[in-house]
């Protein structure tokens, strides 16, 4: 397999290198169009005459086949060139979109060819999201990760801030399609950019259900990895209840609605941006802890908001949470790929990313339940509980301290 030291880029020069330029350019060129997306896909369904619910049902086909097919994909990632599995995970998901893109021009798409779409750029991201992790351990040394993911995740954050309002500005000017289509035409560039990294494929003899069954053991024999998954399902579809359904809400009926709301997530993007910022600079060595102890922060603007704080305090909430998060993003990462081998890598994020994906359900299901029992603020309270309470309890796990950054030329090795 290609490692990272097969060409070994200086701190001071990580752009040297050939192969994390064209990894660091499709991530940001693909960056531009699935920021501009969800708009794009929402007016979709709007400009065909759909409601709530055929949105939902939108959103749920590309929802599903990520839960479904995340587990294969991250079996795949381990057995199969991680460059031609993004090459071929970008076609699939710039197939997608350009049939969209194609379907709402011409004024034939219907509720359930924008869902079919929809359901075929899930299988793409269950491709590409397992096999991306372990491409940039193969082509970045192992203390110049921390460097590469904060230099990965900069331009990406400013694309997020940005990418949304300009695609708005298309959509209303000249319709969903154009957006849609710029999303196919980043997918298809980024595609060729990864083709070109040519990655090794891992060398297995296994089945494809013996390297699952393994993976699953591999899994669940590191107790830092599942019991931050475990917290990290609490968090996040707290985080998903609290802020991105009931944040509007709230800012409709106690500040000054969308203006404020904007000024909130402008605050939150900020803060995103200046935790990369941070993790470019500060390199902590308890890698684990830090990712652990900084995704506290996402309590911040629910608790603020929750409590009926002025909006400089949210505002200041918000920028913290951002700070926290993208530095929770950055030292995990890192942590994860020094600490998991690269022929593991694939299974073990997918394994972990299947938290995520079902805290997305879990989120919708937990406001729901709430909102029959408590008014929005109190829900609002208890979800930064539930996100304060899962980080403490995370840090109570012994195994979170031993997951350390490695010292320079320090070989990978598994963390049980």
């Amino acid at each position: 397999m290609q490692t990272a030291a097969d060409s070994p880029p200086s701190s001071s020069s990580l752009w040297k290198s050939t192969p994390f330029r064209w990894f660091a350019s499709a991530s940001l060129i693909s960056a531009t169009g699935s920021a501009m997306a969800p708009l794009a896909l929402a007016y979709s369904v709007i400009g065909q005459g759909g409601q709530a619910g055929a949105l939902g049902l939108v959103l749920a086909a590309n929802t599903v086949p990520t839960i479904v097919f995340l587990l294969v994909g991250g079996v795949l990632a381990d057995r199969l060139s991680r460059s031609l599995l993004l090459f071929f995970g970008n076609l699939l998901a710039a197939a997608a979109q350009g049939v969209l893109a194609v379907t709402v021009a011409v004024g034939h798409a219907t509720t359930v060819s924008i869902a079919a779409c929809s359901f075929v750029s899930g299988i793409a991201t269950s491709i590409i999201a397992p096999a991306t992790q372990g491409a940039v351990a193969q082509i970045v040394p192992a203390e110049q990760l921390q460097q590469a993911n904060a230099m990965l995740r900069l331009p990406q954050n400013a694309v997020r801030a940005l990418a949304p309002v300009i695609g708005g500005v298309i959509v209303a000017a000249s319709g969903a399609a154009w957006a849609l289509a710029w999303d196919a035409a980043t997918f298809t560039a980024a595609a060729v950019l990864l083709r070109g990294l040519r990655l090794d494929a891992p060398v297995t003899t296994n089945s494809l259900l013996a390297d699952l069954r393994a993976g699953w053991t591999s899994f669940w024999s590191r107790t830092w990895l599942w019991t931050y998954t475990a917290a990290g399902t609490v968090l996040v579809a707290a985080w998903l209840a609290g802020f991105q359904l009931l944040g509007p809400l709230i800012a409709a009926r106690h500040y000054a609605g969308a203006r404020d709301w904007g000024l909130i997530q402008a605050a939150y993007a900020s803060g995103l941006l200046a935790g990369t910022v941070v993790c470019l600079r500060w390199k902590p060595y308890r890698l684990l802890a830090v990712a652990v102890a900084t995704s506290g922060a996402l309590a911040l603007p629910l608790a603020a908001m929750g409590s009926g704080l002025p909006l400089s305090l949210v505002l200041l909430a918000a920028l913290l949470a951002g700070i926290g998060l993208d530095i929770q993003v950055v030292t995990f990462t890192t942590a994860f790929q020094q600490h998991v081998p690269h022929a593991e890598q694939g299974r073990m994020s997918a394994l972990g990313g299947l938290g995520e994906r079902l805290a997305i359900p879990l989120g919708y299901l937990l406001t729901a339940f709430a909102a029959h029992s408590w008014d929005s603020r109190s829900v609002l309270l208890g979800c930064a509980g539930l996100i304060a309470g899962a980080t403490v309890l995370n840090l109570c796990v012994p195994d979170v301290y031993g997951v350390n950054r490695l010292a320079e030329g320090t070989q990978l090795r598994s963390t049980g």
